[in-house]
């Protein structure tokens, strides 16, 4: 440990800034009265020089002698004082003179170790090392001179030589002036020197590295150009200028076809780029990437419409049966391209007006609108794209949405990320070949948002006849046109799509087929393409219509027909494994072949081909043969349903339970029937006193795996807890749906056409809706209005009067 000094009474001058470490000669201005009182009291010519510590001073100070004294320039007394040694603060005290005193005692140094020697040694040697990496030679004049005065023997005084050290802050020289013992100074000076080493040498190695790339570059640039001037003199351009002049001739044949000159320009801007940067730029391959792209596209090609009204009735008719809705607008918007075309209009309708106005032009807007088909899966919303196409003579692109998170799908890539890729929309124009394609969004309702960004916002300018004609995609940077693009939208619900985007589309839904047009569909279109990847003629095989009424009305219960598509193609695989002599399990054939054609007809030869039945028609009757089980109606992704209501008492304190993974507001429309029930307690509808009332009820969904929610099932819970009361049964062929008040009103719903369409294919002839769903029943097959008979109620009380036995 250093010995230690009688304490002493010395003046302070505390230090505005930097540190002053012993054997360190320095100037000091005393710009401050503090500092002159301090120089004042040095009579003997001592003084104790003490760095500032935020709002203290430090713990310990340099010693140092005022070696003499002068006035500067600007008439500031100055001070040259030498650092003797160190002396550490004990407490301040009352001085002789006025100024700062304290009581310090002064640190002597003890005779080194030879650990400390060893120490300073190697600082000796970490100093010149990291000065020669500083200045790239060996130590000459100021360091020498400064290395050579301190003694070998003496490594305290070589630490301290860091006092003037330019990369050592503040706070590291106070920790410098504040470690009095020897060994332990010269280490923190060591570790200090070894890491600014150690940057200084990853320093030199980055630097080296990149002087060494730079002159490879160099390099490789001068022999490139030796290259092109050989090519040159031999008459061999090379590859790359050929590649230049092939992207600048379809550059010269867009402008001669009067492409946009925003496209035309951009594309020379970056052509004169990619012709003037090094081959071995990365930047030059993106570039040559974005020329592809852009010059890929069908800037100049369009289809001719086909614009014959009844060739185009007659391919959507031959390509699906029924949807005659959808078919006629689809009819009605091939008028109108028609009349505009063949009578001029061309030009914004408000032009005249304008011009009689002296109005500023109006930008060309072209009449257009955005159908989106909504339904339930297997309706042939997706093929009906492409029949549009086919009508059309338009070339057809499907872009899949489902599932889509990333708005840069839509928009493209900022060309400035790596990878970066145009938007599906650009791909799918660039796909069909043309400008005016007919492009199938499908599944819009199954598009997602996170961090990444909202795609069906991204949707609104692609999908608004007003906006499309100058559609930018991140990735091109110019203008493209997709107003002579007819985008066509699928969805299977709509509660999923946005309020924006959904007000740019016209909604026809598909509400689902009868049983006559699956009979239709399946006998003129689904078999003829099932017998041919099984493999079948069509000679082999006849399949008669009573079994196609079998398998839609036992086999499959769906709005759509992929399901009966599935169970044709299933007998058809048993056929075909008849026909080619290998006996199926069961299916009765043997070896060498069998007679054809193959007759499958209901009834036993059904039953082998695709086993029992799956549904029953009884089903209905079975589950409502008890009192507190009633019929609904419910719309779900795959179309319109038949949903049971299951009540059930039992003693205990009065409370509603409601299961089936239900939504709230169907929560609360159990809450609502309930109160209803309790309100007409003793009435001649609900005829049971209020103890009967004082239980514990459980309504239940079946088929709880399925969400449900939505307040249209509010008369059927309604009818399901008074028939539990009142021990009445829900008549069988009775199903029901529609919305109920506290007051017993009964409110109009949604989804009419896809619940009756569903109650018919479950054999139900009744059914009950809101009064004010009466023009719905407009929208109902022929067939299906004469086979159901429909009641319209105003109140629950009429429900109750058509729905309960008596």
């Amino acid at each position: 440990m250093p010995s230690s000094v009688e304490p002493r009474t010395l003046p302070v001058l505390p230090l505005p800034e930097g540190v002053i470490l012993p054997s360190m000669v320095v100037t000091i201005a005393l710009e401050s009265d503090e500092a002159k009182r301090a120089f004042d009291a040095a009579e003997d010519g001592e003084i104790l020089l003490v760095p500032r510590v935020g709002s203290g001073l430090a713990t310990v100070g340099a010693l140092a002698r005022i070696e003499s004294s002068g006035v500067l320039p600007g008439g500031t007394t100055a001070l040259v004082v030498r650092a003797t040694g160190r002396a550490r603060v004990s407490a301040g005290v009352v001085g002789p003179t006025p100024g700062l005193w304290v009581e310090a005692a002064p640190v002597g140094e003890d005779a080194p170790t030879e650990e400390a020697r060893r120490l300073g040694a190697e600082l000796r040697a970490t100093y010149l090392a990291l000065f020669e990496r500083r200045t790239g030679r060996r130590g000459r004049g100021g360091l020498d001179e400064a290395l050579a005065g301190v003694p070998v023997d003496d490594p305290g005084s070589l630490a301290d030589l860091a006092g003037w050290w330019p990369d050592l802050d503040d706070d590291r020289k106070i920790e410098l002036l504040e470690t009095v013992d020897v060994e332990a100074r010269v280490r923190l000076v060591l570790d200090w020197a070894k890491e600014a080493l150690a940057e200084a040498e990853l320093t030199k190695k980055i630097s080296d590295d990149v002087r060494e790339g730079i002159d490879d570059q160099q390099r490789e640039m001068l022999l490139r150009r030796q290259m092109e001037a050989i090519r040159k003199e031999l008459g061999d351009d090379g590859e790359d200028e050929d590649a230049v002049d092939r992207y600048r001739e379809k550059i010269d044949a867009l402008e001669a076809a009067g492409v946009d000159e925003g496209v035309v320009r951009a594309l020379r801007k970056e052509l004169g780029r990619f012709e003037r940067m090094p081959e071995q730029n990365m930047e030059r391959g993106w570039i040559q990437g974005w020329l592809d792209t852009v010059l890929g596209l069908p800037w100049t090609e369009r289809s001719t419409d086909n614009l014959d009204v009844d060739a185009a009735r007659a391919v959507l008719d031959a390509d699906h049966t029924g949807l005659d809705e959808v078919k006629e607008r689809i009819v009605e918007m091939l008028a109108v391209r028609k009349l505009r075309t063949e009578r001029g209009f061309t030009e914004d309708d408000r032009r005249e007006s304008d011009q009689a106005s002296n109005a500023a032009p109006v930008t060309r807007r072209k009449a257009g609108a955005i159908v989106a088909l909504v339904g339930p899966p297997g309706v042939g919303k997706t093929s009906l794209g492409e029949s549009v196409a086919r009508a059309l003579g338009r070339s057809f692109v499907r872009v899949a949405l489902g599932g889509v998170r990333d708005e840069a799908e839509i928009r493209g890539h900022r060309r400035t990320y790596v990878g970066a890729q145009p938007g599906r929309l650009v791909k799918a124009i660039t796909e069909a070949g043309t400008m005016n394609p007919v492009v199938l969004l499908d599944e819009v309702d199954k598009v997602g948002s996170d961090y990444r960004g909202d795609p069906s916002a991204a949707l609104l300018e692609v999908l608004d006849p007003a906006q499309n004609h100058t559609f930018r995609d991140h990735y091109l940077e110019v203008d493209l046109d997709l107003s002579d693009v007819l985008f066509i939208a699928t969805a299977n619900v709509l509660d999923t799509v946005p309020g924006p985007l959904l007000d740019r589309l016209e909604i026809i839904s598909i509400d689902g087929y009868t049983e006559d047009e699956k009979v239709a569909i399946a006998r003129d279109h689904l078999t003829q393409r099932q017998l041919a990847a099984n493999g079948l003629r069509p000679d082999e095989v006849e399949v008669t219509d009573a079994a196609y009424r079998a398998i839609v009305a036992g086999y499959t219960r769906e709005a759509g027909v992929r399901g009966l598509e599935r169970q044709l193609g299933k007998v058809l695989r048993k056929v075909a494994v008849r026909i080619a002599g290998e006996p199926a399990s069961g299916a009765g054939g043997h070896a060498g072949g069998t007679a054809t054609p193959v007759v499958v007809d209901e009834g036993d030869v059904l039953v082998e081909l695709l086993g029992r039945a799956r549904f029953h028609r009884e089903e209905v009757a079975e589950r409502t043969a008890v009192p507190g089980v009633a019929t609904g109606l419910a719309v779900t992704g795959a179309g319109g349903d038949v949903l049971f209501v299951e009540a059930s008492a039992s003693d205990g304190e009065p409370a509603l339970q409601v299961t089936g993974q239900l939504g709230d507001v169907m929560k609360e429309s159990a809450q609502i029937a309930l109160s209803w029930v309790r309100a007409h307690a003793g009435s001649d509808l609900v005829a049971v006193d209020a103890e009967a009332l004082a239980r514990r009820f459980h309504v239940h969904f079946p088929a709880g795996a399925v969400p449900k929610d939505g307040p249209s099932a509010g008369i059927t819970m309604t009818t399901a807890l008074v028939s539990l009361l009142t021990g009445r049964t829900v008549r069988n062929e009775v199903a029901m749906t529609g919305e109920v008040t506290l007051s017993g009103r009964v409110l109009p719903i949604g989804g009419v056409k896809q619940k009756v369409l569903a109650a018919h294919r479950a054999g139900i002839t009744e059914v009950i809706l809101p009064a004010r769903n009466g023009p719905d029943l407009d929208d109902l097959p022929d067939e299906v209005r004469e086979a159901i008979t429909v009641h319209l109620v105003d109140d629950v009380s009429e429900v109750l009067a058509v729905a309960l036995t008596a």
